[in-house]
């Protein structure tokens, strides 16, 4: 087993862990927050579970998953603005639990949480069709094009994934204020993608073909 790569996982887990918390429970001056533990439930334990089973069996796949630093400069503007919407987002959660601006009703939170499941069972079948999945725009040494699965409906079902998880989060959190915030996430999606299949269709032998044969990027029929 790669202990390097065993304390890197488990250190970039435990600082989201503990960056999530504080900016859900500073903000909303208690503990006593249900909708935020219920986040970090749905969120940290499958995550967990994810990392192990990579780390076991796929553990090159867990590597390029933990690599975050982008090499283009459009996607480093995409991960500065997403990073920004998220912090937002979740401190307004916080507030809004606080200060009670909008109460939403309990199912609906509960009813977030399962399309954030849902969307969570969507990326992980995504990462075991593309052994390729980077958290950054690259393409890799030997990389071909992967067209089955969810690749043969849309070109970019991890970034559909992501969406459905993201944009249950605030619902989940129950903040409707959280919500609008979180409503940049598929605009910024959107500028990733563009930029992303300029790099790939450059770069990445068939991959023209391939957006002749899958029309869709996130939306079947759609876009």
């Amino acid at each position: 087993m790669d202990i390097k790569l065993v304390m890197q996982a488990t250190w970039k887990y435990l600082l989201g862990l503990i960056m999530l918390a504080v900016l859900l429970f500073v903000p909303a001056g208690t503990l006593d927050y249900w909708n935020a533990w219920l986040l970090l439930a749905i969120l940290y334990v499958p995550m967990l579970i994810v990392g192990a089973v990579l780390l076991v069996k796929n553990p090159e796949l867990l590597r390029k998953r933990l690599k975050a630093r982008e090499n283009e400069v459009e996607q480093k503007r995409v991960i500065f603005l997403s990073g920004l919407m998220f912090v937002a987002g979740f401190a307004v959660a916080g507030l809004d639990y606080r200060f009670q601006w909008l109460v939403l009703p309990g199912w609906l939170a509960t009813a977030a949480a399962v399309v954030f499941v849902v969307g969570y069972l969507l990326f992980v079948e995504v990462m075991r069709e593309n052994e390729y999945l980077s958290r950054t725009v690259e393409v890799q040494e030997d990389q071909t094009v992967v067209d089955s699965g969810l690749y043969g409906v849309i070109r970019h079902p991890m970034y559909a994934a992501t969406i459905l998880m993201f944009m249950a989060m605030p619902l989940v959190l129950g903040s409707f204020f959280s919500f609008l915030v979180f409503l940049l996430y598929p605009v910024i999606t959107v500028m990733r993608i563009r930029n992303e299949e300029e790099v790939l269709e450059k770069n990445l032998k068939g991959y023209a073909e391939y957006k002749k044969r899958v029309k869709y990027r996130l939306i079947p029929f759609v876009w």
